[in-house]
Parts: C-alpha cells; sequence; structure tokens
C-alpha cells in the first residue's frame, strides 16, 4: 500500500511538472505602448501614462547611436512596432521590432549597404552561451547581442504574454 502511495505522489508530480510552459496568459490592462531607454538600459511597459511593469535590459554590443547597418551591433532608436512573435526563438521566445523602417532603408541604400533586420526583443542567450559562474548576463548593462533588446527568459515570457502585435515601441538614447 505505502508503495502505491509513492508511485501515485510520483506520477501526480511529473503531471504536475508537465504542465509548466513559457506560454503565460495575462488578464490585466492593454499595454499600450513599451519605452526603451537605452542610456539607463530600461525597457517600460505601460498601459496609457501609467508603467505596469519595468525591465533591466541589455542592448547591441555597440549601444550607442542609431542601428544605420547590419552588422553594426547597435539597437536602433526611434518609433517602431512589435510586428511578430517567435515562439520557436534560438533566445527562448521573442517579438519583433519594425524596424528597419523606410527612412532607415533609404539611409542603408544611399550608402550601398543593408540596414539588417530581425531586431527583437527576446530571452537571454541559448543555453549553451549563458554565463557560467551565476548572474544575470543583463546586470550591470551588459551588451550583446547584434541590435537586439535582451531580457532573462522569465521577463521574456511574461512581455510575450503582456505585449500585443502592433503595439508601439519607442527606443531612446
Amino acid at each position: 500500500m505505502r508503495f502505491f502511495r509513492l508511485i501515485l505522489i510520483i506520477a501526480l508530480l511529473g503531471g504536475l511538472g508537465a504542465c509548466s510552459s513559457k506560454f503565460k496568459t495575462y488578464n490585466g490592462p492593454e499595454v499600450t505602448q513599451v519605452v526603451v531607454k537605452k542610456s539607463t538600459r530600461r525597457m517600460y511597459l505601460l498601459h496609457n501614462d501609467k508603467v505596469l511593469e519595468s525591465y533591466d535590459i541589455g542592448l547591441g554590443f555597440q549601444p550607442e547611436g542609431h542601428k544605420q547597418y547590419e552588422g553594426d551591433g547597435k539597437t536602433p532608436e526611434g518609433l517602431y512596432f512589435i510586428d511578430r512573435r517567435n515562439p520557436n526563438s534560438n533566445f527562448h521566445l521573442s517579438i519583433g521590432i519594425s524596424y528597419p523602417n523606410p527612412y532607415d532603408r533609404a539611409f542603408a541604400a544611399s550608402s550601398g549597404k543593408s540596414p539588417g533586420g530581425d531586431i527583437f526583443i527576446h530571452g537571454g542567450p541559448p543555453k549553451d552561451k549563458k554565463r557560467r559562474g551565476g548572474g544575470s548576463w543583463t546586470s550591470n548593462g551588459r551588451d550583446w547581442t547584434w541590435g537586439c533588446i535582451a531580457v532573462s527568459d522569465r521577463e521574456i515570457e511574461d512581455i510575450y504574454a503582456m505585449v500585443r502585435d502592433g503595439t508601439p515601441i519607442t527606443i531612446q538614447p
């Protein structure tokens, strides 16, 4: 009888573990805007003028200035929109930013270069690239992406649930 109970408890715990998912639900106020302040490495999710959540972020490996070309390591600046989501991201989850806009394309083309693309808000680096020895890879404003905005895996799960496609995102210097 004790053996049967033990097996039942193990099975129940295993079943509960299988229910965990990186896809969360959100039933709070609508996120009407995302604001990124590159200089302070902070991102804010707002409902009108009220901050719902804020996060420490990592940026591109050359964070100062506006992204102009593919491979420059800069995070774009300006007004964009959330335009897609990737549930199978190499960076846990990700939501896309509408960079490049027509101005970005024209500027890069005038120099004979590509503006780049695939700018996302995403989770941490793939497991094989995570920092060893503990600590958060976004702590102290560490900038490691190719121009994206990075948060922790747990944080991108919340952001993914809260922010809808079409939401404006303002990225400030």
